[in-house]
């Protein structure tokens, strides 16, 4: 098992999901195949977060784009969604998990935002590590809002436009309530975002593997931590500023 360093692990953890699909047809099964097994690695990313102390934890898990995809596997989707947040409620509770989603949800089908709402509620009062399940996603849509809301508060006289920076925009986000991740990794090989976080990932370490989602599990997931562990964290300062802020903290 690849060693960690437990006080260096990343605070949020962003995760594209991706390669379902692929797996399925390497295989020749249904694409739906896929998506169940891809259950299953949702289920042991989010037991190994907990386990190696992650805070935040983001799933991409159906974006804006994915309601063009054939009606039968969007509804397959949706029964999936649903079982997993009926089925994994009590672990969630049991390990402290609490559930939270960002996106436009409201385009979910009823009975599956009956099941998110009915888990988020069960799961609020957690403390141990935030679950965020990003549905009905769009980094462009979510922006949109935003500045919409922005907006209507410079019309009500509540802000001035000199007077909006990053912070108001952050604290309209979806996310706002979140710190932004420190790490996103995206699976099967593709090197884009897909409109995933897009003002939040700023600063992000990108970590990029070829493994398909359903193969994504434990072993690869503490690969991507240690790597995540070696890189050096700038955020706009020199390698030399930041290795003598380390030695002077440390004093």
């Amino acid at each position: 098992m690849t060693h960690i360093d437990p006080m260096k692990v990343p605070r949020h953890v962003a995760v594209i999901m991706d390669g379902n699909g692929r797996w399925a047809r390497k295989r020749a099964l249904n694409r739906v195949r896929g998506h169940e097994e891809g259950a299953e690695s949702v289920r042991e990313i989010v037991r190994t977060s907990r386990e190696i102390g992650v805070s935040f934890l983001t799933l991409y898990a159906f974006s804006e784009e994915n309601w063009k995809r054939p009606f039968h596997e969007i509804q397959a989707l949706m029964k999936l969604l649903k079982r997993f947040l009926v089925s994994e409620a009590p672990e969630m509770l049991e390990n402290g998990i609490r559930l939270q989603a960002i996106g436009r949800t409201d385009r979910l089908p009823k009975d599956v935002q009956k099941a998110l709402q009915e888990t988020i509620r069960k799961t609020s009062e957690n403390q141990d590590m935030v679950l965020t399940l990003a549905l009905s996603y769009g980094g462009r849509q979510e922006i949109l809002d935003a500045v919409t809301r922005i907006a209507g508060r410079v019309l009500g006289g509540e802000l001035r436009p000199e007077e909006i920076d990053e912070e108001t925009i952050s604290g309209e986000l979806y996310t706002a309530r979140m710190p932004d991740p420190d790490l996103l990794i995206r699976t099967s090989g593709e090197f884009r975002v897909s409109n995933f976080l897009l003002w939040q990932i700023a600063y992000a370490e990108l970590y990029v593997t070829p493994t398909l989602w359903p193969d994504f599990r434990k072993a690869e997931y503490m690969e991507a931590i240690a790597d995540f562990q070696q890189r050096e964290r700038r955020f706009g300062a020199t390698g030399e500023q930041v290795r003598d802020k380390g030695l002077k903290g440390s004093g």
